[in-house]
């Protein structure tokens, strides 16, 4: 299969709420939830523009597709805080991604060598096919809960999924809650986002992990929001040749036109910001915390934008619009979906 193939197929992926083994194959093929990991671990190590520019081209073909290899190639940041042989373990199989949360919503308790670990976490995108789980957890020692937190990683046989992802929208991104119960993890298998613990790593690992994440998302949200252009535009067209559309036609274009304008506003924004960051990070230059912060604001007001410029068109398209199973609509609930977490809420 191809990419574009992939865009024909949306529905398909949502009535089975997830990705059937042929999209995961050509995922596993090109490495797509290996953008920032080394070719020496099998990967293919780019610089993170255009890591990011991929997730949005995959988001504009299918917002499922898209948000699951951002959310498989976030697993990538971990890379430099595993020894080498634990790291080349988790990342070196052809089929190898993570999943997991990033909440500590489980407890681990310290024992010689490790901790036993007890919890649930939800949301862990791509659960159905992960390879290795990873969660945090609050460290309990002597029998007391402390506030220090531990990032463990898990074998999937020791992992209950739930099955109980039942968004709006996404539905194909199997972001179920998942469950251990006192899983034995060793000191080894610990990490600590900023402990560098191999050489596996490069630039793109110690970019500040926030600013990663939230252009991850909006790239997301870019993706998304270009293909709900691209879909409404074909409506439109349709448009022409029906006649009781015939006197409105030519402000729907014009709104259709004004909206195309905004959102590609939007998008060199993001990207002249991110490229400026990113030479600035690769020059060895510290960003400043007013820098962070405004990358954050910039985030939340693009991706708020890009729901309104969907919300701008949506009331124009007809009963499409709010039609389960039309495509304008199934896109409509993604954009939406994606762009209620957290990095990109108010």
């Amino acid at each position: 299969m191809n990419a574009l193939q992939i865009k024909e197929r949306g529905l398909e992926f949502e009535q089975l709420g997830m990705l059937p083994q042929d999209v995961l194959d050509f995922i596993y093929e090109q490495q797509l939830f290996k953008l920032f990991t080394s070719k020496e671990l099998g990967g293919k190590d780019l610089d993170l523009v255009e890591g990011v520019k991929v997730f949005q081209q995959m988001s504009a073909l299918d917002g499922n597709v898209g948000w699951l290899i951002t959310i498989g190639t976030g697993g990538n940041a971990f890379i430099p805080t595993f020894s080498q042989d634990i790291c080349e373990k988790i990342y070196m199989p052809k089929e190898a991604v993570i999943a997991g949360s990033g909440y500590p919503t489980g407890i681990a308790v310290k024992t010689d060598g490790g901790y036993y670990i007890t919890g649930q976490w939800k949301y862990c995108s791509g659960s159905n096919y992960a390879s290795t789980f990873t969660m945090n957890c609050y460290i309990e020692e002597n029998g007391v809960k402390t506030e220090k937190i531990i990032s463990c990683s898990v074998n999937p046989q020791d992992v209950e999924i739930l099955n109980d992802w039942c968004a709006m929208g996404l539905k194909a991104t199997a972001s179920h809650t998942i469950r251990v119960n006192n899983v034995w993890v060793p000191q080894e298998a610990t990490f600590q986002l900023g402990t560098i613990r191999n050489n596996y790593g490069d630039s793109v690992h110690s970019f500040p992990f926030t600013t990663f994440a939230e252009a991850s998302f909006l790239s997301v949200c870019l993706g998304i929001t270009e293909n709900f252009l691209e879909e409404a535009t074909v409506l439109m067209k349709q448009r022409n040749h029906d006649r009781s559309w015939a006197e409105h036609i030519g402000s729907l274009q014009f709104l259709l036109m004004q909206q195309q304008k905004r959102y590609k506003q939007y998008e060199d924004q993001f990207y002249t910001t991110l490229s400026k960051y990113w030479e600035l990070h690769q020059c060895g230059d510290q960003l400043s915390e007013e820098d962070l912060s405004q990358f954050t604001q910039m985030s939340k007001d693009i991706a708020a934008a890009c729901l309104e410029i969907a919300n701008n068109l949506i009331r124009s398209l007809g009963m499409d619009a709010i039609t389960e199973t039309s495509t304008i609509n199934r896109i409509w609930r993604n954009l939406y979906t994606a762009a209620q977490h957290g990095f990109l809420t108010p």
